[in-house]
């Protein structure tokens, strides 16, 4: 089967809300600062009113994967995402904003049951965000909506950490790492987060060693998915388990190793570092945007860099600066 698109991405389908408040807000509506809080439909619906009548909220068709692959659009490679949404008002959003950056979506919504997900963003002025999500529909994804013609037309498929918490959407990942294999596209995992490796460790382990190709992961969460302290050893042990592996470390840049050999990438220094949300999203969507390009691996690790410095100089997840100044800059 020909190749349709060059990415393709799995993960939570979550919009993002985004609104300024005052910290009355957040002490009239229990709401803590600077914390994410997971919450229930009813306080989601009831919070997502009254950020509508406190002010005009920004709605951001988001997640993890859903980020990483609005910022490989826009770098001008063919991306699509599937992930679940219910079919409401906020799920016939999502799916607008999807497309409208240049992501197919065509992923079924579920029918009568949770509502779309959510994380609503209360930002005050001192440009601290405070977040209550309500996972939703998201986490309802099941080997059902892997369609094994979608995954053969894509030449690597993303997938997404956060998902792995459903036992259903586990399923729904060996699935699509299976039917990639079995028509020779390459799979790319990333770890998401600190939480999820602590509590998936073994079976992030068995989907590396056994199905990923390119792994992405920051560098905390490489020392939890090797219990170690040491950078070098949980390197070494990560070498033995995947063949490409990109790790972030913050300031220091990041590593690319590409089996017997590892790339030290520099970090792209920012005058003013304004929000470090969706930076490792934009890493990855640099990385494997490079990779399509055909970039080697060091070229497409700076990529990286390039795209998750961009996107920390402002406000969101997602790039504001299109490509051909992306590259100029970098």
């Amino acid at each position: 089967m020909a190749v349709k698109y060059d990415v393709l991405g799995i993960g939570n389908a979550i919009m993002d809300v985004i609104a300024p408040v005052s910290d009355s807000f957040l002490t009239e509506n229990d709401i803590q600062k600077s914390a994410m809080t997971l919450i229930d439909e009813n306080r989601a619906l009831e919070l997502h009113k009254k950020l509508q009548a406190a002010s005009n909220p920004q709605e951001i068709a988001g997640g993890s994967a859903a980020n990483t692959l609005v910022g490989i659009a826009g770098l001008g490679v063919r991306g699509a995402y599937v992930g679940k949404v219910a079919n409401d008002p906020l799920g016939t959003r999502f799916s607008t904003g999807m497309t409208s950056a240049g992501v197919d979506f065509t992923t079924q919504p579920l029918l009568n049951q949770d509502a779309t997900a959510r994380c609503l963003i209360a930002v005050t002025e001192d440009g601290e965000r405070s977040m209550n999500t309500f996972l939703g529909a998201s986490v309802r994804f099941s080997p059902r909506d892997i369609l094994k013609s979608q995954i053969q037309s894509a030449g690597i498929i993303y997938l997404e950490g956060y998902l792995f918490d459903q036992d259903e959407a586990k399923a729904a990942f060996v699935k699509a790492s299976e039917i990639a294999q079995a028509a020779g596209r390459k799979v790319s995992l990333t770890l998401s987060d600190l939480f999820c490796v602590d509590r998936h460790r073994q079976s992030f382990k068995h989907l590396i060693k056994h199905h990923v190709d390119i792994l992405f992961a920051n560098e905390s969460e490489l020392l939890s998915l090797y219990e170690t302290d040491d950078f070098d050893a949980a390197v070494t042990a990560l070498r033995q388990d995947c063949k490409i592996a990109c790790v972030t470390r913050s300031s220091k840049g990041s590593i690319v190793i590409e089996e017997d050999r590892v790339h030290p990438i520099p970090a792209i220094w920012v005058d003013d570092l304004i929000d470090t949300t969706g930076a490792g999203d934009q890493y990855a969507a640099g990385v494997l945007s490079g990779h399509v390009m055909g970039m080697d691996w060091a070229e497409a690790g700076y990529l990286g860099s390039v795209c998750a410095a961009e996107v920390i100089a402002h406000y969101g997840a997602r790039p504001e600066t299109c490509i051909h100044q992306l590259i100029v800059t970098g």
